[in-house]
């Protein structure tokens, strides 16, 4: 559904990129992190993005673009107390359920009272989870019983929280489904769309933009696309009644977007004028230095745009039902200051929500941290995007320290990943073709700052997205069509959560995964200081590389080396360098110091130090890394 150039000509259309960059710190190479992050963190945090409908399918039919009944649906009665256990002692802190909110479905549920979805406008047979169309509910695929559905993810956030986890839900507020129509909205709360002025391109208030006096005319297809990959259906005809159209999710105003805009949603009117002016308040100067509570403050007496407060009270909404954080969809795409007012206003009801956002235009990092009250934002378009080349085998490690050092002042804020549902899998030919090129990659990623780090479910058994879902192409697991993902139904085994059908080679990878992001949400150094020593090494290392990367991180009672091969071919053995100012941090003195690897405890090297300087001895296998931790 993402297409970055679509992302940055939208948001030039409405004015939102141009936000003045704060000022970075300056360029030193050792980080030590700030009284602030102290404050707000005391150990690495790590998310485990979950595709709802896909964990406890057990049915592995397959068939594309397969039914419900034929290709079978996970629930969220499947996140039994064993299942979440299993996932808590992986290392993870918080679980982001992906799909929750109710969204477009082609299955028929009018017998509940729910109205039927037009595949004209809906993206595969489950519908994506980003054109949602009640946000006061969700999606009743997930339910044993659709009736009582909300009280079965109510009682899904108990078990969750019972397990030691956090919660995390989507909230897409850039853009609705075409046909959003919620049955159970609060009283005293109004559908989106259901108050606007509809004769009119645009009003303040109105939650939509408008092409009056022309209807809606769904895409013309091609490149053999049909929905529901051609199947008759009552309502596949072409026709979908929206009168007067609304301007599409990815900004395109025309009454018949193209197939590849976002079709089935509707763009959300922020108080943005079709000239790119904006019709509210904006944040005094200086005022990102300022905590949320200031920010609260500031907009308790100013008129918003109606799609403002109605997204506040969704958010708030779920917050009180014990939901304990966000991952907000397209973020770059709203304006700034609506994220002051939504996120202040949530942190005043829970200081700690975990408030994530995607936001693809590094220009813009600093003012969705520090204006728009974000706690995290995706490091995709620098740390990810320069990892995916080096494990692919056409980049050079050499590019990843110049990352950290020019996020140096946010990068607490810069969430972590290789894996999530808009990205290939690692295993995937079009990717790596091997889930052991993760490896030294998922290291490096997991370790080389504070920030948290995400895994996407399956990725730590090595899946590889092969399966011909229906919509859109393999080599990412589907969230689009109802379908079984191999590798964790062996994992699951019956819902029995012991990977017992599991193979060698998945169990493997799991441990390592296991034993990786275990120490990082244990270790005290990484939450503290790092500075990169590659670059010392590029220059003073006989037979050390570009496909090698090290980096030192430590705090008072832990000292680490961190060194990854990325080779998938050949080993790597050198004489590490550690420079004197690492050597004088860690108060080390002219002699030799045991270190051991802390994933595996099986590799044991020594640090020399030698007039203030250190050197250890290192042998790497192919995608071999360490976490040498020192024994004083």
């Amino acid at each position: 559904m993402k297409h970055i150039k679509l992302i940055i000509v939208a948001s030039i259309l409405f004015g939102f990129i141009g936000c003045k960059e704060e000022p970075k710190q300056d360029d030193k190479e050792t980080r030590t992190i700030s009284e602030t992050a102290k404050t707000q963190m005391k150990k690495k945090e790590v998310v485990y993005q979950v595709f709802t409908r896909l964990f406890g399918n057990t049915n592995s039919n397959n068939k594309p673009w397969g039914t419900l009944e034929e290709n079978g649906v996970g629930k969220f009665n499947d996140f039994t107390d064993k299942a979440l256990k299993e996932i808590k002692e992986l290392g993870v802190t918080h679980i982001w359920y992906t799909g929750v909110p109710h969204h477009d479905v082609i299955t028929d549920y009018t017998s509940y009272g729910i109205s039927n979805d037009d595949p004209d406008i809906v993206k595969g047979r489950a519908g994506s989870p980003y054109a949602v169309k009640d946000y006061y509910n969700v999606n009743p695929d997930l339910a044993e019983d659709v009736d009582n559905r909300l009280q079965e993810f109510e009682a899904l956030i108990d078990r969750t929280h019972k397990a030691g986890l956090k919660v995390i839900i989507d909230i897409v507020p850039n853009h609705v489904a075409r046909n959003y129509n919620s049955l159970t909205n609060p009283e005293g709360v109004s559908s989106f769309g259901a108050d606007d002025n509809t004769q009119v391109t645009y009003a303040l208030d109105n939650n939509f933009y408008y092409n009056p006096g022309e209807s809606f005319s769904v895409p013309e297809w091609r490149d053999g696309y049909q929905p529901l990959g051609g199947e008759n259906h009552p309502l596949s005809d072409r026709q979908f009644d929206e009168n007067p159209a609304k301007w599409t999710g990815n900004g395109s105003r025309a009454s018949q977007p193209d197939m590849y805009d976002w079709y089935e949603t509707v763009k959300v009117n922020y108080g943005v004028s079709p000239d790119g002016q904006k019709d509210f308040s904006e944040l005094p100067e200086g005022f990102e230095n300022e905590d949320y509570k200031q920010h609260f403050e500031f907009w308790k007496d100013k008129q918003v745009p109606s799609s403002w407060k109605k997204f506040k009270d969704i958010t708030l909404y779920w917050t009180a039902k014990g939901v304990d954080g966000f991952r907000y969809d397209m973020a770059e795409m709203v304006p700034v200051e609506f994220w002051s007012y939504m996120n202040s206003a949530i942190k005043m009801e829970n200081p700690d929500a975990f408030l994530l956002a995607e936001v693809y235009n590094p220009s813009l990092y600093r003012d969705y941290i520090k204006k728009g009250k974000m706690d995290y934002l995706y490091d995709k378009v620098q740390l990810y995007d320069t990892i995916k080349h080096v494990m692919q085998g056409h980049g050079k490690t050499d590019n990843i320290p110049p990352i950290q050092k020019d996020l140096a002042d946010i990068e607490h804020h810069m969430l972590h990943f290789l894996e999530n549902h808009d990205e290939q899998r690692i295993a995937s030919p079009e990717f790596a073709g091997s889930a052991l090129k993760g490896k030294p990659a998922m290291v490096v990623s997991a370790t080389i700052s504070t920030s948290p780090t995400m895994i996407y479910f399956a990725q730590e058994f090595g899946e590889d997205g092969s399966e011909d879902a229906g919509f859109g192409k393999p080599s990412r697991t589907s969230i689009f069509d109802y379908i079984g993902v191999p590798s964790l139904q062996r994992w699951v085994n019956n819902k029995q959560f012991d990977g017992g059908a599991s193979t060698t080679d998945e169990k493997e990878l799991r441990d390592f995964y296991k034993r990786l992001l275990n120490f990082t949400i244990n270790s005290s150094a990484l939450a503290s200081n790092y500075e990169d020593i590659h670059q010392y090494n590029r220059d003073n290392t006989e037979n050390y590389n570009d496909k090698v990367l090290s980096f030192a991180r430590w705090s008072d009672d832990e000292q680490l080396i961190v060194i990854s091969n990325f080779d998938s071919e050949h080993g790597q053995e050198f004489e590490l360098n550690i420079p004197e100012g690492i050597i004088q941090s860690w108060a080390l003195e002219n002699q030799n110091y045991k270190m051991h690897d802390a994933l595996y405890n099986s590799y044991s090297s020594e640090i020399s130090v030698e007039n203030g300087k250190g050197r250890i001895n290192i042998k790497l296998d192919p995608l071999q890394s360490f976490i040498l931790k020192l024994k004083k």
